[in-house]
């Protein structure tokens, strides 16, 4: 069963997400004219809060009907609010200087190496604000009721969903994660009513991954979205959604702020199932930590 168009709205203004946050995460989906708003109020959000709707509309080359509807697209119910919301983001020590993470030809190491830092740290602390609590509840549970549980990624995706089949296989669920397109359909087509099928894709648009989880929801299986952009196809296609908050830049395109962000709703999963059965799992962490305890070498 795919979310529907309600539960997607919700997605995209999870609690706890900021306004910033939402932005980016729906930005694919707004319309050439509602991105041209997006740009400048990202670009500058304390200047774009001190302008009227009118000089807003303007400077993005567009109409105040344009600016209305890109409000309502974040859940707004008109400009004003707008103004405020940018206003108080503006405030936060963090919001106010997400505006020149890019790298330019006159940076320092130094420069570097804050921007990154920056770029990484606001990826777990922004995930974490919008992680939608009860997605991410529903999926623990139907993990930890699985007879199997199916990941499919492709690329740096891939790296994440190796990691939560690791960690899942840990404390004895039945996982398996593929990367190989095919491999993936074939292994979704064996699926069926009690099996969950989690795909990870940060843009939410890559084919095969989409693909995979479509032939898994096909077979009864629960299907779970692991993606930046809470209305993008694969999000569509899934049951729940878990959403991530990183921003790439034109050099960080599948950079490691959005693995980072990905492991970060990984981590908080892989506890969450932990912990319906927190008793079996510590005894099988002890037990697997101290099977491969005698292959590390002492100092």
């Amino acid at each position: 069963m795919a979310a529907t168009e309600t539960s997607r709205d919700q997605a995209a203004g999870a609690p706890g997400a900021s306004l910033l946050v939402r932005l980016r995460g729906i930005r694919p989906s707004l319309s050439p004219a509602e991105d041209r708003v997006a740009e400048k109020v990202l670009a500058d959000p304390r200047a774009a809060a001190a302008l009227t709707i009118s000089e807003l509309a303007s400077a993005a080359s567009t109409s105040e009907t344009t600016v209305l509807r890109f409000c309502r697209r974040l859940g707004l119910p008109g400009y004003p609010q707008l103004r405020l919301r940018l206003a108080e983001e503006s405030a936060q020590p963090r919001t106010s200087t997400t505006q020149d993470t890019d790298i330019s030809a006159k940076d320092t190491i130094a420069d570097i190496i804050a921007k990154v830092a920056f770029v990484d740290a606001s990826a777990v602390e922004e995930t974490a604000q919008q992680l939608d609590h009860e997605s991410l509840a529903a999926t623990a549970r139907a993990i930890a009721a699985a007879k199997r549980v199916d990941i499919y990624g492709i690329g740096a995706s891939a790296i994440v969903g190796t990691d939560l089949q690791q960690k899942l296989h840990r404390i004895g669920v039945v996982s398996f994660a593929w990367n190989d397109p095919h491999v993936a359909l074939t292994s979704a087509t064996l699926l069926d009513r009690g099996d969950v099928a989690i795909a990870i894709s940060h843009s939410g648009t890559t084919s095969e991954t989409i693909e995979a989880l479509e032939a898994a929801g096909a077979r009864g299986a629960t299907t779970v979205a692991v993606t930046n952009f809470p209305l993008s196809r694969l999000a569509e296609r899934a049951d729940h959604v878990l959403t991530t908050a990183a921003r790439e830049t034109s050099l960080r395109s599948g950079a490691t702020a959005s693995r980072i962000a990905a492991l970060t709703v990984v981590d908080c999963l892989y506890i969450a199932v932990a912990q319906r059965h927190l008793t079996r799992a510590r005894k099988a962490v002890k037990e697997t930590r101290q099977a491969v305890a005698g292959h590390h070498v002492g100092s």
